[in-house]
């Protein structure tokens, strides 16, 4: 199964939907291709859904943490919402979990950026 990516707005708050594998090859690339292209014009608050990620290798944790320094670099804020156990875990594991701003709802995610 490949990943798929889509994004909607919300208060000011660019939402990524992705379901599917973020996995070395296609699925990190549709991240940071995702991730580049929403810099490029400009959103500065993006809110990634992990809630329909079903698997996350070390290519895909990798693309999580650049794509969270390339938000930051550029003044903007990267979250993460609704992380599978499978996920949640993952990160710990790998000491994570601590740099993400990890959300479990959508509502309280959006107020959590910056106005």
């Amino acid at each position: 199964m490949t990943m798929k990516a889509s994004n909607r707005r919300v208060d000011g708050v660019t939402i990524l939907d992705l379901s599917g594998r973020i996995t070395l090859g296609e699925g990190s690339v549709v991240l940071r291709d995702q991730i580049r292209d929403l810099i490029s014009k400009g959103e500065k608050k993006i809110l990634l859904n992990l809630g329909d990620v079903t698997y996350i290798d070390s290519s895909g944790i990798g693309e999580l943490v650049s794509a969270f320094t390339t938000v930051r670099n550029q003044g903007g804020e990267l979250k993460l919402l609704n992380l599978t156990k499978k996920v949640h875990d993952l990160l710990q594991i790998t000491k994570l979990y601590t740099v993400f701003d990890v959300k479990d709802d959508e509502t309280s995610a959006i107020k959590a950026f910056t106005k």
